[in-house]
């Protein structure tokens, strides 16, 4: 004897009509976070009279990525 499975014939969920996903805004926290983690750091570290080049260099990265600072 042979077996026979039924197939479920309902199109999979993923089969319906495709809505584009739309990427959220990047938040300022998440942005940035190599040269926000370092800047951070040396604040901690040192004081913030101490890190003006670090702390600099994090307000590019900002405003490479739209953020006006």
């Amino acid at each position: 004897m042979s077996s026979v499975c039924a197939a479920n014939l309902d199109p999979p969920a993923a089969a319906s009509p495709e809505v584009p996903e739309q990427k959220k805004p990047l938040k300022p926290c998440c942005a940035c976070p190599e040269t926000k983690k370092v800047r951070d750091a040396c604040i901690i570290e040192k004081g913030e009279e101490k890190c003006s080049d670090l702390i600099e260099a994090h307000k590019e990265c900002m405003r490479s990525l739209g953020f006006k600072i």
